[in-house]
């Protein structure tokens, strides 16, 4: 499979550059795959498609603040971004100019109320920083951290909850479960009340969800690894569901990746885990029956995961009709549920 088969022009005005307020009065295109009928909808009539013992799986990790500006003893400014979480004080992190730290250098955050020392420089380029600080690291980065919008997003948020979704627990990601955002705390109140089932997984979004891919040879291009838990809880109600022939409906492609990596080919696993799973092509799908996503970037690995999902042509015309109509793109856009 080539890369290019997965490329389309996108004007630059349906890059969504703020979120819809309320969060569920977004679009909501609904393709059903079997037919190959779509429909334009808004996200609250979301509750017209998904019926009693439906089992609705949410990513509920938390963003964080991951993007600071700390100075140099010369007074250089230079941005570090959070990525991965080494132990309790260290970080692994992109240094922008990343050259201008040596081994042992400081960086200043804020008047020393946060600081870090440059303890390592990995192959890729990636810096290793030991942070000092006295306190609560986490209500430290709150305080100082700015939330990592994705690089076409270039208006400033002016909330820091928008960029995350209203059920949010714990976590490190940084990048939002985008997918989620649409979701208000009563539109999911009435599902509930409507009998589908609630229930949660958590997967920290890498930055690795930004990188797009290289090669034109797909099956070369090697996929970024992210951690996730399933509770046990969660899934005795996936298994369940899965044994009743009741439908599993995944909030996001990193839902979709966790189930698709945690399981014996019929049920769920729960536990901790690490995945790098890449979906693509006739990928055999075990355990979600319906998506709820939203429009992709050109080329990327997510929009091969719903290629696999609802067949590439079909999400082309998906694509080609949300174009036409105005559909907003990626991760302050509208969304598609697909069943």
């Amino acid at each position: 499979m080539k890369l290019s088969d997965f490329d389309f022009d996108l004007p630059d005005n349906l890059i969504a550059q703020s979120a819809m307020e309320p969060r569920d009065h977004s679009k909501l295109m609904v393709l059903e795959k079997n037919k190959q009928v779509i429909e334009h909808k808004k996200f609250y009539n979301i509750s017209d498609y998904l019926k009693k013992g439906d089992v609705l799986v949410v990513n509920r990790t938390r963003v964080i603040p991951a993007r600071l500006f700390g100075k140099k003893d010369t007074g250089s400014i230079l941005e570090c971004f959070l990525l991965k979480r080494i132990d309790l004080n260290t970080w692994e992190v992109l240094l922008k100019p990343a050259k201008k730290l040596k081994i042992g250098q400081k960086l200043v955050f804020l008047e020393g109320k946060l600081e870090a020392v440059l303890k390592e420089v990995k192959d890729d380029g990636n810096r290793i920083l030991e942070f000092i600080y006295e306190g609560n690291f986490e209500e430290i980065l709150d305080e100082l951290g700015e939330m990592p919008l994705p690089p076409y997003i270039t208006e400033q948020l002016k909330d820091k909850n928008r960029y995350q979704t209203v059920y949010a627990k714990e976590g490190e990601s940084v990048a939002a479960p985008t997918a989620g955002l649409h979701f208000t705390n009563e539109l999911l109140e009435k599902l509930k009340d409507s009998g589908v089932e609630l229930t949660e997984i958590y997967l920290d979004v890498g930055l690795g969800t930004f990188r797009p891919v290289q090669t034109e040879n797909i099956l070369e291009h090697k996929m970024h690894h992210e951690k996730y838990h399933i509770p046990e809880e969660s899934a005795e109600i996936i298994n369940r569901a899965k044994r009743e022939g009741r439908r599993i409906i995944a909030v996001g492609t990193t839902t979709v990746r966790t189930l698709e990596s945690s399981n014996n080919g019929a049920e769920v696993i729960s536990g901790d885990g690490e995945t790098d799973i890449f979906i693509y092509g006739d990928y055999k799908f075990k355990i979600v029956d319906a998506l709820i996503t939203n429009f992709h970037l050109p080329k990327s690995t997510l929009l091969m995961l719903i290629s696999a999902f609802a067949g590439k042509n079909f999400i082309f015309t998906a694509y080609e009709t949300a174009i036409q109509e105005k559909y907003r793109f990626y991760s302050f856009g509208d969304a598609m549920f697909i069943y």
